[in-house]
């Protein structure tokens, strides 16, 4: 199993000598999310200030871009890391495309799906030389000149991942990805009966297999060196919990353990400025369905429990604000699952 970690994001500054620990405790990759600050500037500081680890966006908010925006950063940032990169793209919900990037809304699933045929189809042009041609319902893309045409890379193809809750987008990614990135905003349970046969099915529709398709993720993590570093955790999860609980589109984790009642009292609170009082509602044992919880000494054995057997790569940690802290024995047997 691999273990990713975050990366600070707030200044480009703090990132060589953070990267450098990273890589030097041990970890296999680090992600950049798409909150507060751009997902692909701190990958490009990282890619020139590290050897070995993976880099990925995890995720960048697809919509807003162009797919041939992606494209080429995906092509610059994969040639300065030695091939070492991951395009990691999600669609976030509609009032976030409409309200907060004043983008036009459009079925996601079909949406994304172009999204990344066409990202192919643009490298294909870049690699071969062929006339780039791809023209589906959201995309069209016709034209490319020598001018703006970058130099051919000298590793292969950065990989696709692509976030996902619902079924449509879990087919789709097994449809047409190299992996989903998982949202925190998951249970075991969920993984088992949900999650997995909606990918079994996208990549039967390719005819494709699981040996070279990789799940990332799938909940949080609550650990630290004693019993209150895991207490705090647990209520920053249980705060990260309400928050995504509050939002329709992250129901269907609700749904397999009847806590829908706990998603529409959220949700109320979210339309009447509650949010303070979200964590609240979020008793343990709900912590305990989206997380593993246990001390460094005992975090191996929850995270074999809680992911062991569904999951090729976790993160421990969720937010750039909160580093990932594992000591690197830790990381190894972790790794050894």
């Amino acid at each position: 199993m691999k273990v990713f970690a975050t990366l600070p994001q707030a200044d480009l500054n703090d990132i060589p000598e953070a990267i450098q620990r990273i890589e030097a405790d041990g970890y296999d990759g680090i992600v950049a999310l798409e909150n507060r600050h751009d997902p692909f500037l701190p990958l490009a500081v990282a890619a020139v200030h590290s050897e070995r680890l993976e880099l990925a966006t995890g995720v960048a908010i697809a919509f807003p871009r162009s797919p041939m925006n992606a494209a080429n950063i995906g092509w610059d940032l994969q040639q300065a890391s030695s091939g070492r990169f991951e395009l990691g793209l999600g669609s976030q919900v509609r009032g976030h495309n409409e309200r907060r990037f004043s983008v036009k809304w459009s079925a996601p699933a079909a949406r994304m799906r172009e999204y990344v045929e066409s990202i192919r189809a643009i490298w294909n042009t870049w690699l071969t030389g062929e006339p780039l041609n791809y023209q589906g319902e959201f995309y069209n893309f016709t034209l490319m000149t020598p001018n703006f045409t970058p130099e051919p890379l000298t590793v292969p193809l950065p990989k696709i991942t692509m976030a996902a809750v619902g079924p449509a987008m879990l087919r789709t990614a097994g449809r047409v990805c190299d992996g989903v990135r998982l949202h925190a905003f998951c249970t075991r349970p969920y993984l088992e009966e949900k999650v997995l046969p909606q990918l079994q099915k996208g990549l039967q529709e390719n005819s494709l297999t699981r040996d070279h398709f990789e799940i990332s993720g799938g909940g949080f993590l609550c650990t630290g060196p004693d019993d209150e570093s895991v207490e705090k955790m647990m209520d920053w999860v249980r705060y990260r919990i309400g928050f995504y609980g509050s939002t329709k589109a992250y129901w269907p984790v609700f749904e397999q353990h009847d806590l829908l009642d706990l998603g529409q009292e959220l949700n109320h609170l979210s339309k009447n400025n509650g949010w303070a009082k979200m964590a609240a509602l979020v008793s343990d044992d709900v912590v305990r369905h989206f997380a593993a919880v246990g001390r460094h000494d005992e975090i191996a054995a929850a995270v074999s429990e809680r992911f062991g057997g569904l999951t090729d790569a976790i993160g421990a940690s969720a937010s750039p604000e909160i580093p990932a802290d594992l000591p690197p024995d830790v990381i190894q047997e972790i790794q050894a699952i």
